[in-house]
């Protein structure tokens, strides 16, 4: 079997019609892919959508570092809410007193 470098627009169009059909098998077959690419640019388009790099440019250690900061982020973005909450209810208890 040869390899075919495809292009990034076949890439996206196989991608999208992945997520159209539910049936990458399908895909597969109608545009004479292997299921292992296919499965491959499904996964790139994911981590594309969450800001990360394609799966190629990403060594495993520096993939456990990303999914870590992520983690931190959310947990950090959540604390940052609490508080702004926090000083809203502050802040309007002292401008107006309790009835």
């Amino acid at each position: 079997m040869t390899r075919i470098r495809s292009s990034e627009e076949f890439e996206r169009d196989a991608v999208a019609l992945a997520r159209q059909s539910g049936s990458q098998r399908q895909v597969c077959r109608d545009l004479g892919v292997s299921k292992s690419a296919l499965s491959k640019w499904v996964a790139d388009a994911e981590r594309a959508s969450q800001g990360l790099p394609a799966t190629r440019d990403v060594t495993p250690t520096e993939e456990a570092q990303i999914r870590e900061l992520i983690k931190r982020n959310r947990s950090l973005e959540q604390e940052n809410e609490v508080l702004r909450r926090a000083a809203a209810q502050l802040s309007q208890i002292h401008i107006a007193p309790p009835k």
